[in-house]
């Protein structure tokens, strides 16, 4: 836990305390006075002044900076700002914003990335050479390798820099929580700070659906789908609704989210009117997710049921994955599909790549010896596998549909597994880990399970997900959601859903 005192005495206990990353918090008639060190000599020390500052000033007495940061301040700082708050509120304590876990990591409420009013910015200052008074610094460009593209915002320079971006800008991994104060160290975003293990990426592969139509080889056991014109039928209406959907919801990834995305595309001639979801057939793990569990970076191709799913592994596709430096390549595929067992990636994978478990729903297109093979031979802690049922009765074709596991929150259909010994090993396992959103039978065939957390620009946790799914939800449910990601990106992709029978997560796949 953080540590507080109503005093700060001699340098050398100040030193000590911006090593371990403390904040001291300290008490005058005008206010809560605090200092925070990032843990690391090369970040400036986080400070509230003794009144509310107005803005960024050109220079700050060094008295006012002692006030707050004790006889001995280091020769930079950042002053926190609330400047969304109205003249009369109170600063926020330090306290409530963030909390170091170490010198590489910093937990941060999820609510000043989520919530624009809840945002506090930071004001950076050098001492000056006659040492009496601290200099606002020029403005700079920001470090190489965290700039964020569109939706980061407010990197670079000394004045009103976002405070997340400060902190990446400093090379700080953030995790994002409801509560600081009370945030635990097994928490599930603190562990995945600490550890520098991810749950989410910032890059995926789309496959733009340009031939794309009804699927009659999926809909067998995807009651999801609804019939519609196959490829190149009906004069291409089909298609090009479908890609209007697809570009928008493209738009919103790219240049809402800053989510880096490698966009193919495919014609009739490929045969493969479902390509673009593509995260079935292959999936990609860096070194040390699940707990340490993935020894070397892993590329994992998948057996798929349908003849023309399976020929979405396309060789130019598969030449470039390889050749991003995947030192590991388990080819489940060539092992498994002849023999006619199935396991269609990360559509029946549902992982927890921080803490190493994984969640299966047992279908025709998720064959439970081959979910035990993936569980040891990727070093995964444990599998949690179960049955799932829709609306209609219908076996539940892939786990993505009914469950979503990001790094604070889960989302789950509880009410699809109808053993009870499942249900209850499947909740237990989540709520051990994540706060759980669990979603009815409706929400469900609204996709709300379909989603995915990913990183947006400024490296922090969106979830991804359709429009219908966003509005499925309650304002509860939105709530609770957004008490772990910075935003939830949606785009109406109802015609994609409709015929194809999949939402955003679907047409998602990542790349680590």
């Amino acid at each position: 836990m953080l540590s507080y005192t109503t005093a700060l005495s001699a340098a050398p206990a100040l030193a000590a305390a911006w090593t371990c990353g403390a904040v001291r918090a300290l008490s005058s008639s005008a206010a809560n006075l605090e200092a925070l060190s990032l843990g690391d000599s090369d970040s400036p020390l986080l400070v509230r002044l003794p009144s509310r500052p107005w803005g960024a000033a050109a220079s700050i007495s060094k008295a006012e900076v002692q006030a707050a940061a004790g006889p001995s301040p280091p020769a930079r700082i950042s002053v926190v700002r609330d400047c969304f708050a109205s003249f009369d509120a109170t600063q926020r304590p330090l306290s409530q914003l963030l909390r170091p876990l170490s010198p590489s990591s910093v937990a941060v409420a999820a609510s000043l990335a989520s919530a624009p009013e809840e945002r506090a910015v930071v004001d950076s200052y050098r001492l000056a050479p006659e040492g009496d008074r601290y200099v606002l610094e020029a403005g700079q460009q920001q470090e190489q390798g965290q700039q964020g593209g569109p939706g980061a915002g407010g990197h670079g320079g000394a004045v009103a820099t976002d405070l997340i971006s400060f902190l990446r800008a400093h090379r700080k991994r953030v995790a994002l929580v409801p509560d600081v104060a009370s945030v635990a160290a097994e928490a599930t975003p603190v562990v995945g700070a600490r550890k520098s293990v991810r749950q989410s990426t910032n890059e995926v592969l789309m496959v733009a659906p340009t031939a794309f139509g009804f699927n009659e080889q999926a809909a067998q056991d995807n009651s999801f789908m609804h019939a519609a014109s196959k490829p190149g039928e009906g004069g291409g209406q089909l298609t090009r609704q479908v890609l209007r959907e697809f570009a928008g919801l493209h738009h919103q990834l790219t240049q809402v989210a800053g989510v880096k995305v490698n966009l193919y595309e495919h014609s009739l001639a490929h045969g493969t009117p479902d390509a673009c979801f593509p995260n079935n057939w292959f999936s990609t793990h860096p070194a040390g997710e699940a707990a340490g569990g993935v020894a070397a970076p892993t590329l994992v191709f998948y057996p798929m049921k349908c003849p023309n799913r399976a020929a979405e592994r396309r060789e130019d596709i598969i030449k470039v994955l390889r050749g991003k430096g995947y030192s590991q390549v388990y080819d489940m595929a060539a092992a498994h599909e002849a023999n006619k067992k199935y396991f269609e990636g990360t559509g029946v994978l549902v992982i927890d790549r921080i803490n190493g478990v994984v969640y299966v729903d047992i279908s025709e297109r998720a064959d439970r010896g081959l979910a035990e093979e993936w569980t040891q031979r990727m070093g995964y802690k444990e599998l949690v596998a179960f049955r799932s049922t829709d609306l209609r009765g219908k076996s539940v074709y892939h786990t993505n549909v009914m469950m979503a596991v990001g790094t604070g929150v889960a989302i789950v259909c509880a009410d699809s597994v109808a053993d009870d010994k499942e249900r209850q090993h499947l909740l237990s396992s989540l709520r051990r880990t994540h706060e759980v959103v669990e979603i009815s039978l409706a929400q469900m065939d609204a996709l709300c399970g379909n989603a995915l957390e990913l990183e947006d620009g400024r490296g922090l946790p969106v979830m991804a997900m359709s429009t219908q799914a966003y509005n499925a939800f309650t304002p509860d449910q939105r709530r609770v959601l957004r008490r772990h990601v910075a935003d939830i990106i949606h785009a109406p992709i109802d015609t994609l859903e409709r015929v194809g029978g999949g939402g955003v997560r679907c047409t998602l796949a990542e790349i680590f």
